[in-house]
């Protein structure tokens, strides 16, 4: 396959043709064919081997796409992330496809309850550029664990990953099963027009409204991953050092463009020094010479390289000290921002009201954990929030005076790798989660069955309404 963008754009899907395709993919899914538990195993199986058979490829692309991005997270956050979602969604599928049994209540034996977990059909996933695999092919693995069949439209900004993943998408199934869509906004707007049975977008809060208002047209039900501003606490009693080493890791991972990265920091008052000097020690131990570090990731364009350094410039001239891993001075050439905190940010500063979605973190001070708690709630709820302290009874505090999609307590990061939970926002951060077991529900239809015993006691007693059913409402209502 050629790597350009040329070749990617030439080759954007039209809309006649993304119809066509939506169209036969909502016919398989009314034709009455049930989808077996071997078929959704075969096609995990097949999406295994695509993604094992050509992770140099994939990370290649991306790394075209970004400018430079590192090999490892490449290969850690998109490959084997999603290769673990696939093991754990093979490994409970036949488990979590038994009907679950339910209570029958007494005026109704003996009857049986259960929940039958059935596919909604075709399932739309729309998703950024940031982790261009693992937000494409993470929610793919639980709507095909449900039975579904997919359409995806991956990023325009990571052009040669969504083409290259067009690619092997059509090799590796068929355009009923799974296909993917490529192209611009405008092929954007009309994907999620398209009447789906459910709707998966992972990107900003900006358009999301866009997003809910297309859906409603068609009573598509949506999941929204979308991210917000998430803060990071740390507690007077946990050591400074330690708290830098785990956040500097979570933030300065691919270059900070992660929605659940650290977007601030609250830190003691007394501490802050401290600890913003202990954050560009650890930077400068795992970045070296940023500027030519392979392990360091580029901003993802020049326009998103701008926003960030003239948020950045906007701060330092409002008086805030910026603090930064040494820089040759090649940089900006690569698209790279050194490791970067900022102390002092003026208040209402792009830094402090906005998503940074880059490596740079504000540290604000508090004097106390009701300050701290404040601060977080008088703003939109965050994706996710990170608290640093030894004393559990002060962590069960934090998470009592906040909310937030998930939360990773004495590091930062790991909440969504963990397969076992749903991951999701809540409010301003996002609608639903998914992520095995809790994802395979999400994308199946929960239909109640009941079916009768011997004896319907309910049409027994009436109509004609007489003494028997005047004694029944008697005896049920004295239950209650």
């Amino acid at each position: 396959m050629k790597d350009t963008l040329e070749t990617e754009r030439s080759a954007a899907t039209t809309k006649d043709e993304m119809r066509r395709r939506f169209d036969r993919m909502h016919a398989e899914t009314r034709s009455g064919a049930v989808v077996s538990a071997e078929q959704r195993l075969d096609r995990l199986d097949r999406l295994r081997k695509m993604l094992v058979d050509n992770e140099k490829a994939f990370v290649e692309a991306i790394s075209n796409d970004f400018g430079h991005r590192s090999t490892h997270e490449s290969r850690m956050l998109d490959i084997v992330l999603t290769l673990n979602a696939i093991r754990a969604s093979t490994k409970g599928l036949r488990k979590w496809m038994k009907p679950s049994r339910r209570h029958v209540d007494l005026p109704f034996k003996p009857g049986k309850n259960w929940v039958r977990y059935e596919p909604l059909g075709v399932i739309g996933i729309m998703s950024p550029w940031n982790y261009p695999l693992f937000l494409s092919l993470g929610p793919l693995v639980d709507v095909l664990a449900a039975g579904n069949r997919a359409m995806l439209k991956p990023s325009s900004q990571t052009a040669r990953t969504s083409a290259l993943l067009a690619e092997l998408i059509a090799q590796t199934f068929d355009e009923s099963e799974v296909t993917v869509v490529t192209g611009d906004h405008d092929i954007s707007d009309a994907f999620s027009d398209l009447p789906f049975d459910h709707l998966v977008f992972t990107g900003s809060e900006a358009i999301r409204k866009r997003i809910m208002s297309s859906a409603a047209k068609n009573l598509t039900p949506v999941t929204l991953e979308l991210g917000g501003k998430s803060p990071v606490i740390v507690a007077g009693d946990f050591d400074v050092k330690d708290a830098a080493r785990s956040i500097s890791f979570g933030k300065y991972l691919n270059s900070g463009q992660t929605c659940i990265a650290p977007d601030y920091a609250l830190v003691p008052r007394e501490k802050v020094e401290e600890f913003a000097k202990a954050m560009i020690d650890h930077a400068n131990e795992k970045y070296p010479n940023a500027a030519t570090n392979d392990d360091y990731t580029s901003i993802i364009s020049q326009k998103a390289f701008d926003r960030l350094t003239g948020a950045l410039e906007k701060a330092r001239r409002g008086g805030a000290r910026v603090m930064q891993v040494a820089d040759d001075g090649s940089a900006a050439g690569r698209r790279k921002i050194p490791p970067t905190v900022v102390l002092d940010a003026p208040e209402k500063s792009e830094l402090l009201t906005k998503e940074i979605f880059g490596p740079i973190l504000p540290v604000l001070p508090y004097d106390s954990l009701d300050e701290v708690a404040r601060y977080i709630n008088d703003r939109p709820r965050p994706l996710a929030l990170y608290a640093f302290s030894n004393d559990q009874s002060v962590l069960d505090g934090i998470m009592d005076r906040s909310i937030s999609g998930g939360v990773t307590l004495n590091a930062t990061m790991i909440h969504p790798t963990q397969e076992s939970m749903a991951f999701g926002g809540v409010g301003s951060s996002g609608i639903g989660g998914y992520h095995g077991h809790e994802g395979f529900k999400r994308f199946s239809h929960a239909r109640s069955v009941h079916k009768i015993g011997f004896i319907n006691g309910l049409e027994k007693l009436g109509p004609p309404w007489g003494d028997l059913a005047d004694r029944a409402i008697k005896f049920l209502k004295n239950r209650s």
